[in-house]
């Protein structure tokens, strides 16, 4: 066992640096997993613009595939060897807010047992994935083991994109019949689609201008296809629902614009299910909003996590319901990372996801 390992860290806004950092030590209840494959998501490039804080020399990322290296005295019902993954959420299992089904909102050893973000650990507020190692803190609440028959890069989406788009179809109660549209296809917004699709959404339009995004829509659920470029897409949302609006209106990128037309193709009474990671403040429109007597519900979600969001994810594509291979367009290795970075955060190259291997 080596001890130290390379990891990407934040340094400062804009920049990225593989360096050398100590191995962890495994307390009772943790893992140390040996990373096989991981990713970079859009959070992670908002850290490196300095756009989301983090403490200089932590370790960036979030969404690991791995093998466990060592287990802590504690941990009972897994063993050394054994391929898992972990959510990018990490709840402690037993805070307040768990224990009311809010584990993203984590709070545990708080007043209270809330915290805004706090199942968020990863690469957030302890050292994240994209490392040769890292460790999972309580283990047994958050390691779920990765079925023989399914590849990394078949359930590399689970720990984050995948988690989160679901939760995008399934906070907006998506009910079967519904119209749903979903503004910005990215890797999110496509797992939102897929999601919708799932739950009984019987109508779905998609809304991005990439030609290629639009197609994996289109493969994933989409019924139609909005490119934004071309038209005005809440125009054309309402011309396609024949005036009506849609039931629910996923918000995938974080930015007014897709917010505000999320709300404004909402009929009376529908929901923005919004997933979007903003950076600034956002306005709403006196009429689309109706002065505030719409009855619109407008609910904010953070990635869910646990070992049993995991297993569930896992099932659905272990039983041929979705294949999210598609979505992984580039591959590096971790000695590439920042070249990694440089692709991804300028989305050059029809980039969607990098797998990232030791």
């Amino acid at each position: 066992m080596p001890k130290t390992m390379k990891a990407a860290v934040f340094v400062e806004p804009g920049k990225i640096e593989l360096r050398e950092k100590t191995v962890p030590e495994v307390g009772p209840l943790d893992a140390l997993l040996r990373i096989t494959t991981t990713t970079i998501c859009g959070t992670d490039v908002h850290i490196m613009k300095g756009e989301y804080p983090v403490a200089e020399g932590l370790t960036i990322g979030h969404e690991p595939v791995g093998v466990i290296e060592r287990l802590g005295s504690g941990v009972k019902g897994y063993r050394e060897g054994q391929r898992v993954i972990a959510g990018a959420i990490t709840p402690s299992g037993w805070s307040n807010a768990c224990l009311c089904g809010r584990c993203s909102q984590d709070g545990a050893g708080t007043k209270h047992g809330w915290r805004p973000m706090g199942g968020w650990r990863f690469g957030n507020t302890i050292d994240g994935c994209q490392a040769e190692y890292v460790l999972v803190p309580d283990a047994m609440t958050n390691l779920a083991a990765v079925p023989d028959n399914l590849t990394d890069e078949q359930v590399l989406m689970c720990p984050d994109i995948m988690s989160t788009g679901f939760s995008g179809a399934e906070s907006g109660k998506v009910q079967i019949g519904d119209t749903v549209a979903v503004f910005a296809q990215g890797p999110i917004g496509l797992c939102a689609t897929a999601g919708a699709k799932l739950m009984g959404a019987t109508t779905i339009i998609a809304v991005d201008r990439v030609p290629e995004r639009l197609a994996i829509a289109r493969r994933l659920g989409a019924d139609h296809l909005v490119d934004f470029s071309k038209v005005n897409p809440v125009q054309e949302i309402m011309r396609l629902t024949d005036g009506r609006g849609v039931d629910v209106a996923i918000e995938a990128l974080g930015a007014q614009s897709t917010f505000e037309g999320a709300l404004r193709v909402l009929r009376p009474g529908g929901t923005l299910s919004s997933l979007g990671v903003y950076s600034t403040d956002l306005t709403i429109p006196y009429d689309a909003f109706a002065a505030g007597l719409g009855d619109h519900t407008i609910v904010t979600t953070l990635c869910p996590g646990g070992k049993e969001r995991m297993r569930r994810l896992m099932e659905v594509i272990a039983n041929g319901r979705l294949d999210l291979k598609p979505l992984v367009t580039h591959r590096f290795k971790l000695d590439q990372v920042v070249e990694a970075y440089d692709l991804f955060s300028h989305q050059r190259d029809g980039v969607m996801k990098v797998a990232i291997v030791p």
